[in-house]
């Protein structure tokens, strides 16, 4: 029945070709993609295509709009709509009769979902996933929106259909305003000539004035992990003493992994709380927001050492590491939130369930420190796991807990678990290769180097191609251009493993892969584009530098560049760094808010950052307790390289460098200016402690 139908809407759709000609022509094409999105629609009865030129040509031959769905495999809502309208054979039959239908993964193509997420931003006031953007054949937006239950867009789909017959010249116009809109939104000024500390204060006390003394976080429900937030308060902390911006650090950490948020039996972080209290999850876990929370976990230990903050890191690593990693190497992109069919399912117990489990001493342990309760705290009398208001992290601890833990984690793992995104994406993976190289850093345990050392070497092995790098790798296909997230991450990564065991190998890398960053995408005006300029598909090309759910990228970028310059001297770097610094100069300082990540590297750039050499033998005592101390205690505007007497040619800030004496020796630098070498730790210690100090009035 449904085919006969889909027949027919194809011939009304005016196209004289016979009914075979008719079935070849419209079908659904996602069956060949590789992107586990897509491939979740490859059998609905709506005749989808990919983002390709087939498409567009379609859309153009046949005279008919098209309609944009864009969303992601592990999205909750993206799910809903397509089991109400995308699997509903009346509502394909007028989508295949009346428009060209595009499936876009925003995770393999952010490029095109950015552009299609600021038109509907700037028309609706709001965005979501999944998103539903009607546009010209020629590509420009007329009109969208993001969930739409089945009556509402069958309606809006007659409204669309009825538009395009009557008004065609009014909607043309429409898409003509709106996208040059959207090419004037991104055309930035020219900066300032001047940065100053003024704009870390006020991004300070706009944190202030939003901060939850209670929960933890900024604003209200529902609340996102503000991850490049608390590592800009903890920079702004060490800096100006200020026990306020230290104290929104720790309650926001201490909060969230108390919280249902943070999962307590397998570890690692689910994508955001719908509450205030971090209690109700959205159960999805994303490989960015481990790798990020991860890494401000692993700081603020530096910076308090606070023994529950690098346990919380490594059970998150630990994770990531057991359920998200390619047995070559590279990570997995997400888990959905989803299990047969219910949100959470995967992830919540029942009280029954749990006497079923556990011995009754640990039942009663384990109900008066996680707060579970016979009426549940979640749907259908189920429990999400967080620390009652009794316990704290310590009384984990207790061998009861302990062993309930163990069990608890047995019997979920033979659950049916929630669908795996399983594509490599480059840009997560460059976050998550930081985080990894940072735990082995702190921990000491060999497999989170491991882990980023083979994720590191998958991308250049697979990901690299024409002396380009390549977004995504599945199923043995890697796919689409690199965009700035992909370089810019991927370089942060390297840094922080060459920080992990000082292989040159990785400065080469990270060298190299800024190279092809700066060709392809540096803009004169100072900072960096998305995209490169070769899609034509792209009908914007974007520059910014706001965090979204990951830091922006010219902020990493404009980090990347000041270490690149203090590990090598080389002028073109800190020209460049400075340049988007101050091409972002006029938004830091008008818009405090939003600017986390350039507001790191201003901090970077404004300090005393310092250029630390150690050479010595990897195996002396004393080299093992420089290096420790210079890994453990937060000193985040500084580069550490190490080398032995015979190799240290081989990094500029390390060559022309000795040991004195037959000992380790210690140069720290400002500006390749070195104090006077020491052996001595304590020395060491006071001269990496003296760095530029500010007042937060």
């Amino acid at each position: 029945m449904g085919r006969r139908f889909g027949l027919i809407s194809c011939l009304l759709g005016g196209m004289a070709v016979s009914q075979m000609a008719c079935q070849k022509e419209h079908r659904n094409r996602l069956g060949k993609e590789k992107s586990p999105y897509l491939l979740q629609h490859k059998d609905n009865p709506v005749w989808w295509y990919a983002w390709n030129e087939e498409a567009f040509s379609a859309a153009k031959k046949e005279n008919k709009p098209i309609f944009l769905s864009v969303g992601y495999s592990t999205c909750h809502w993206c799910h809903v709509m397509e089991r109400e309208s995308f699997e509903d054979q009346q509502v394909a039959d007028v989508l295949n009769k009346d428009f060209i239908s595009i499936k876009v993964d925003r995770e393999e193509r952010p490029d095109v979902d950015k552009i299609y997420m600021d038109a509907v931003m700037a028309t609706r006031g709001q965005g979501g996933w999944p998103m539903s953007v009607f546009l010209t054949p020629d590509l420009k937006p007329f009109f969208g929106g993001t969930y739409f239950p089945k009556t509402q867009f069958l309606a809006l789909l007659n409204q669309i259909q009825k538009g395009w017959q009557d008004q065609r010249d009014q909607i043309e116009q429409t898409g003509e305003a709106l996208t040059q809109h959207l090419k004037a939104a991104e055309i930035k000024g020219k900066g300032l000539d001047k940065v100053s500390e003024a704009m870390l204060i006020a991004a300070f006390h706009i944190k202030k004035s939003t901060f939850d003394e209670q929960y933890g976080g900024f604003g209200h429900q529902p609340k996102f992990p503000p991850s490049t937030a608390l590592m800009l308060l903890l920079r702004i902390a060490k800096r100006t003493g200020n026990q306020k911006a230290l104290e929104m650090v720790t309650r926001t950490l201490d909060r969230m992994a108390q919280g249902g948020i943070y999962d307590h039996v397998g570890g690692g972080f689910a994508r955001y709380s719908t509450d205030e209290a971090w209690l109700v999850p959205h159960f999805e876990k994303m490989l960015y927001d481990n790798a990020l929370l991860s890494m401000i976990y692993l700081e603020a230990y530096q910076a308090t050492q606070k023994p529950m903050y690098l346990e919380i890191a490594k059970e998150t690593l630990d994770y990531v590491v057991r359920d998200m990693m390619r047995g070559e190497g590279g990570f997995y992109s997400a888990e959905d939130a989803d299990s047969e069919g219910q949100e959470g399912k995967f992830y919540v117990w029942s009280h029954e369930e749990l006497k079923q489990w556990l011995t009754e001493a640990e039942f009663k342990k384990f109900i008066a420190v996680y707060g579970v309760t016979s009426a549940g705290n979640f749907e259908h009398k189920a429990n999400i796991l967080h620390l009652s208001q009794d316990a704290d992290w310590q009384t984990k601890k207790d061998p009861l807990i302990q062993t309930a833990h163990q069990k608890l984690f047995k019997a979920r793992e033979k659950r049916v678990h929630p669908h795996k995104d399983d594509k490599i994406l480059t840009a997560w993976n460059g976050l998550m290769i930081a985080s990894m190289a940072k735990g082995y850093q702190l921990s000491g345990d060999q497999k989170y180097f491991e882990a980023a050392q083979s994720s590191a070497a998958f991308i250049q092995k697979h990901l690299f191609q024409n002396n380009r790098l390549l977004r995504r790798y599945r199923d043995g296909e890697a796919k689409f251009s690199a965009n700035l997230d992909d370089y810019a991450f991927y370089v942060q990564g390297l840094l922080m493993l060459y920080e992990a065991d000082f292989n040159p190998q990785w400065l080469t890398w990270a060298r190299e892969t800024q190279k092809i960053q700066d060709e392809l995408l540096w803009d004169e005006q100072g900072g960096y584009f998305f995209t490169s300029s070769d899609d034509p598909t792209l009908i914007r090309r974007s520059k910014d530098y706001h965090d979204g759910a990951k830091p922006n990228s010219n902020g990493v970028s404009a980090l990347n560049l000041l270490k690149l310059h203090d590990y090598t001297f080389e002028a073109s770097y800190l020209e460049k760094a400075k340049k988007t610094l101050f091409s972002a100069a006029s938004e830091l300082a008008q818009y405090p808010e939003g600017f986390g990540q350039m507001q790191i590297a201003l901090d970077y750039y404004l300090d005393r950052s310092k250029e630390i050499a150690v050479i010595g033998h990897p195996e002396d005592p004393q080299t093992k307790k420089i290096l420790a101390y210079l890994r453990e205690t937060f000193l985040p505007n500084k580069v550490i390289a190490f080398s032995t007497p015979q190799e240290a040619r081989q990094i500029p800030l390390t060559d022309k460098k000795t040991m004195q004496k037959g000992k380790t020796t210690v140069y720290v630098c400002e500006n390749n200016i070195c104090q006077w070498p020491t052996h001595d730790l304590e020395v060491v210690q006071k001269q990496v402690s003296e760095f530029k100090k500010y007042a937060l009035k």
